[in-house]
């Protein structure tokens, strides 16, 4: 019996008869089929649940902490250093907040895919599209701010700061709705 459950497999006595179960390792979670009838163990959506919660909720942290700390402190320390910090600032964030956006919305789509509800599509929905709004509306200001012939103290790179902060704005909000309704749907289903 012992080596049974070791390979995975297990018997149980149901109404005097023997049925035959199938577990995932040791932690007894039992394959169910997901919507294509396929089996998928519960704990691997389990799993996907919490990676798709954790990136969402760091990329929501991460993109609040800079709409409303980091890029604030930024301009109140003047334009021509708020212009000069935001290159180096971008460049680092850029990386971790693709990598959790993209890593959020997979998760999602599997849980998805997989049995979870269907709002768990919705979520990476909203957690993705932070980035085509990336690349259409943020990486424009991105680029003139980033320009190395830019004039760091003028007035179009204040401007420029300031749309720069309320578009990010738009990204903090898609992140951390889809952040709710990622923990809404860990705790409830």
């Amino acid at each position: 019996h012992r080596r049974e459950r070791r390979d995975g497999l297990a018997s149980q006595r149901t109404h005097g008869r023997a049925a035959r179960s199938v577990t995932a390792g040791t932690a007894g979670h039992r394959l169910k089929p997901d919507r294509t009838g396929r089996p998928f163990c519960e704990a691997g959506v389990e799993i996907l649940e919490i990676i798709a919660i954790l990136a969402c909720s760091i990329f929501a942290g991460a993109a609040i902490y800079g709409t409303v700390v980091e890029h604030p402190a930024r301009l109140a320390c003047g334009t021509e250093l708020a212009a000069t910090v935001f290159g180096p600032s971008y460049k680092r964030a850029a990386v971790m907040q693709a990598s959790l956006a993209l890593l959020a919305t997979l998760a999602g789509v599997a849980v998805a895919i997989n049995g979870g509800a269907g709002l768990w599509f919705v979520g990476a929905c909203l957690i993705f599209s932070v980035v085509p709004f990336t690349f259409l509306g943020i990486i424009p200001t991105n680029k003139r701010l980033l320009d190395p012939a830019r004039d760091r103290t003028s007035e179009e790179t204040q401007v420029l700061l300031e749309k720069w902060g309320r578009l990010h704005a738009v990204r903090s909000v898609s992140s951390f709705a889809a952040s709710i309704l990622y923990v809404y749907l860990g705790v409830t289903t």
